[in-house]
């Protein structure tokens, strides 16, 4: 019988292929891929300790490292952080990168988890990391941005930030506000207040958004206006203790007197002990000529609360003269 050698020679190829696939290159064989989908469905259900449980079999079961799929480390550490429980999610990235150092999605997942955890100063290597893979990858981007943020580095956070508007023209409010929160915090009121408006028109819905837009306008001295954005804020979030603070303060300050102790009536019924709803409610008392009242007051909180800025204040302000 006459053979065609070549198409037999194919076949025999393609066999041998197909098991350098399974086990000579490390991809994983059937089995394996059954697991994981298993382990996907389970997380996609919520049931994450039973994905955990299919992930952590799938990846330890072999010691053939080069099988452990960073898809796998992925959504085993995703399950974890699910569960809060950051510490281990964080110990499977780690492990996830020593394998696959130049993972782009591990590194990304371990680098917002140590800026989730406040490690800072890793998350900006992850991330430095990251963008020497991919240098326009907006996560990286705007991930380092936030971290030079949070270190009080706005200049160089308003670089990664003025590069990711730069490939993302219509990025998420939140990120606009994030970049106005930097010049918020140079006393740049006006590009601070620029760039909220920009925000809020893309998102009024956002008690934050409403909070920093009036402290722009109380930087350009526009204490009415900054005043309504803060009910504008209030309006979202009646029940917010710090906008009800912030409030009572520039009425205060504002020499509003009655206003301002209404407000800080209305955060100290929800929240009774709330320090500084005590500290405005006695200033106020004081101002309205219920001196004995507000002193006996600043006393009690200068006593139980003396560790505090707010008690070290009313502990001052007991020595001056018209206190005494």
């Amino acid at each position: 019988m006459y053979l065609n050698y070549k198409s037999l020679f194919t076949v025999l190829g393609a066999v041998w292929l197909a098991g350098c696939s399974a086990g000579f290159l490390g991809l994983a064989p059937a089995g394996d891929r059954r697991e994981y989908v298993q382990a996907r469905t389970a997380y996609d259900e919520g049931d994450y300790t039973r994905a955990i449980t299919e992930l952590t079999q799938y990846i330890y079961k072999t010691k053939n490292v080069k099988r452990r799929e960073a898809r796998a480390y992925r959504l085993l550490g995703a399950s974890y952080e699910q569960q809060n429980n950051l510490s281990k999610a964080l110990e499977v990235y780690l492990e996830a990168l020593e394998f696959h150092p130049k993972n782009v999605p591990l590194l990304l997942s371990a680098a917002e988890l140590y800026q989730q955890t406040g490690l800072t100063n890793r998350s900006v290597e992850l991330y430095e990391r990251t963008l020497a893979e991919e240098p326009n990858n907006l996560d990286a981007l705007a991930g380092q941005a936030a971290n030079y943020a949070n270190m009080g580095f706005y200049s160089k956070a308003r670089r990664f930030y003025d590069r990711f508007f730069e490939l993302n023209p219509a990025a998420d409010a939140r990120h606009r506000a994030r970049y106005a929160n930097t010049f918020l915090q140079e006393r740049n009121f006006q590009q601070a207040f620029i760039n909220i408006t920009m925000a809020l028109s893309e998102d009024d819905q956002n008690a934050d958004f409403w909070l920093l837009s009036a402290k722009a306008r109380r930087g350009l001295n526009q204490p009415e206006e900054a005043l309504l954005d803060l009910d504008a804020a209030l309006l979202l979030s009646p029940a917010r203790p710090d906008l009800l603070a912030q409030k009572a303060l520039w009425l205060y300050e504002e020499k509003h007197y009655d206003q301002s102790l209404r407000t800080a009536e209305r955060l100290l019924a929800g929240h009774p002990g709330n320090q500084l709803g005590l500290f405005i409610q006695a200033m106020n008392w004081y101002r309205l000529g219920k001196k004995n009242a507000a002193k006996k007051q600043i006393e009690q909180i200068s006593r139980a609360d003396a560790d505090t800025f707010i008690g070290q204040v009313a502990a001052k302000l007991l020595t001056f003269p018209p206190m005494r």
